[in-house]
């Protein structure tokens, strides 16, 4: 499906780039589904999500300021990989391969919150709001983020609480988180596209390192996830959650908060994980 979505949002990228508008909508019913399956009394915090979170939040600005005085999009790109929250399918995979459902769904919940806060106040100081003043940029980037990001949690928190019954019998279809995920790749790969396609000053050598820096960054964070994960018995939750990005919102911060081009980062993220993890599944079956 997911060279499918790709193909298909390349293609037409001149229907789907109008359809841009949708894809904060389609992120908030990925996270609520999502979350309409988890209890709060399941979520157990560890030191391995304290490691893992810092690794997201202080790497993500270690890497952007090693970056940034060679190519600022690069460090932009760089980035929003790393800073990106776990995606919403890291639990499902980490299943398939015999991990910890719930320490990898406790740090999607974290990590997502984690965002959700320190965004807004990154990308006032390295996004395209550098020109307003701090408070206003903050401002204005926090009240689209924060609302995406938890609105979601919290809307299925009062579900849960007054209507426990209903809440359940949503829960029963967040398999169309993948529907809708399929649908936010093209609207996503088609944006990306039409920014290529339309940039004046095109420059193929940036737009090709930012693609393996992606890989790097991605093969990096799935290897030290992995070996924090080990030292608590989680090896693979550490590297679902540290490693698995939700692209998706990745995508759509950098095209919105930062240099449009800087999201061929996660547009490529998306490819490196996918193949992160069909081999990963693919040893698990071959053991088995």
């Amino acid at each position: 499906m997911m060279p499918i979505a790709i193909t298909v949002g390349a293609i037409f990228y001149n229907t789907f780039d109008k359809l841009s508008f949708l894809t904060p909508y389609l992120i908030f019913v990925m996270l609520f589904l999502t979350y309409c399956n988890l209890k709060v009394k399941d979520i157990r915090l560890s030191p391995l999500h304290a490691w893992m979170i810092t690794i997201q939040v202080i790497g993500s600005l270690i890497v952007y300021f090693i970056l940034s005085p060679f190519n600022t999009i690069l460090a932009q790109s760089a980035m929003i990989c790393i800073l990106a929250p776990t995606g919403t399918a890291a639990p499902v995979i980490t299943g398939m391969l015999k991990g910890d459902v719930e320490s990898v769904t406790a740090y999607s919940l974290l990590s997502n919150i984690t965002v959700a806060i320190v965004a807004p106040v990154i990308f006032s100081f390295v996004g395209s709001y550098q020109t307003m003043p701090f408070i206003d940029s903050l401002w204005t980037i926090a009240q689209k983020v924060m609302f995406l990001l938890l609105a979601p949690f919290a809307t299925a928190l009062v579900l849960r609480k007054f209507t426990p019954k209903i809440t359940e019998k949503i829960g029963k279809y967040s398999g169309l988180s993948f529907y809708i995920w399929s649908l936010a790749l093209c609207v996503v790969a088609g944006r990306t596209v039409s920014f290529i396609i339309k940039q004046s000053n095109s420059n193929h050598v940036i737009e090709i390192l930012i693609a393996i820096a992606a890989f790097i960054i991605c093969a990096c964070l799935f290897l030290v996830g992995r070996r924090i994960g080990k030292s608590y018995d989680k090896t693979v939750a550490g590297g679902q959650g540290l490693g698995q990005k939700n692209t998706i919102l990745a995508i759509w911060m950098a095209q919105t908060y930062l240099n449009p081009i800087a999201s061929i980062g996660p547009g490529a993220y998306v490819l490196w994980q996918n193949i992160v993890n069909s081999y990963q599944v693919w040893l698990k079956r071959k053991s088995l």
